[in-house]
């Protein structure tokens, strides 16, 4: 797990303790807890709700508790110049850090790159570009909001928010960025606030070859902010999965095969549609059964494709006893 570091302070995540200037600080576990999860989300708000399932999980305790921790950290943070305002409160909302995190510190990576076999993606941090510190919030927000979404798609692999972040502010190429993460794709964006009103701008990037593959915008008014989040999460994941599935059609289609018997069940299926179409939904069934010797054989996956609309006409017009 990443450490972090603020002003004088370091957060050492996994073994739960708070460094000043290189010297233990003496603050309780339900107190370290919450500054983890707000030093994380850093910039984000962060509701009751899950602080308070944060220091106290599975007990039942009063709210008044959580104020109580925080004035803690508030007291603790103030050794630093302002410090003791980088834990802002949200009325009715919650909490939100917005000390300065040094983001250096989150290019550790905990868990494994994933293979660049297998598709995968990563979720860059938005630029905010209102020329307003206060939407900073907003975009990262934004951001995570898309990440959870994305990751519900089971095909694909989604990296963790802390791994991408570690790029935020940075002037990388792309394919760069592909390569550290070992990513195959990548999708970067941008927000622009206007008075009670935002676009948000996405595209989405062959980490490979730097090509853009899709690209949209939505508009939306900020009068609920977690709703508009939310809803435009749901629009971008809904029109990313069918932009990677093409994709990764055109990725594997030119993809030959060594397995002998894959390729002679593809040649064979090959022949049967060129002699008669009323072999269509045999040849089907022998593209099948290469596909499963070698499920990355391109040709045999895209004749299946094609076939599959002409093998159900077929199926029709035998059960209503056409020709």
């Amino acid at each position: 797990m990443p450490s972090y570091t603020f002003g004088p302070f370091r957060l050492d995540s996994e073994a739960g303790i708070l460094f000043r200037r290189g010297e233990p600080v003496a603050l309780g576990s339900r107190a370290v807890g919450l500054l983890r999860v707000l030093v994380e989300r850093h910039g984000i708000p962060v509701s009751k709700d899950t602080l308070m399932e944060t220091a106290w999980a599975g007990l039942a305790v009063e709210e008044s508790n959580l104020p109580v921790q925080i004035a803690a950290l508030r007291r603790v943070l103030s050794a630093a110049p302002g410090g003791e305002r980088w834990i802002e409160t949200l009325p009715r909302r919650g909490y939100r850090f917005v000390g300065p995190v040094d983001a250096q510190e989150e290019k550790v990576v905990s868990s494994p790159l994933p293979s660049p076999e297998k598709p995968s993606l990563a979720v860059l941090p938005f630029q905010n570009l209102s020329g307003d510190p206060e939407q900073e919030y907003f975009a990262d927000g934004m951001v995570e909001e898309i990440t959870t979404a994305l990751s519900r798609i089971r095909w694909l692999f989604v990296t963790a928010r802390t791994s991408s972040f570690s790029y935020k502010g940075q002037a990388v190429d792309v394919r760069q960025i592909g390569r550290e993460l070992g990513v195959r794709y990548l999708l970067e964006g941008s927000v622009r606030k206007g008075g009670n009103r935002v676009r948000i701008t996405y595209q989405l990037i062959d980490a490979g070859t730097g090509a853009h593959l899709s690209a949209d915008h939505f508009d939306g008014s900020l009068e609920d902010v977690f709703e508009l989040q939310d809803k435009v999460a749901s629009s971008i994941a809904g029109v990313i999965e069918p932009a990677l599935e093409t994709a990764e059609t055109a990725r594997s289609t030119g993809r030959p095969t060594t397995d002998l018997t894959a390729y002679d069940l593809y040649l064979r299926a090959y022949a049967m549609v060129w002699s008669s179409a009323r072999q269509i939904p045999e040849a089907l069934d022998l593209l099948e059964q290469a596909i499963a010797r070698d499920p990355r054989y391109g040709p045999a996956r895209l004749g299946g494709a094609v076939l599959q609309p002409a093998a159900y006409r077929w199926a029709k017009q035998g059960s209503r006893g056409g020709p």
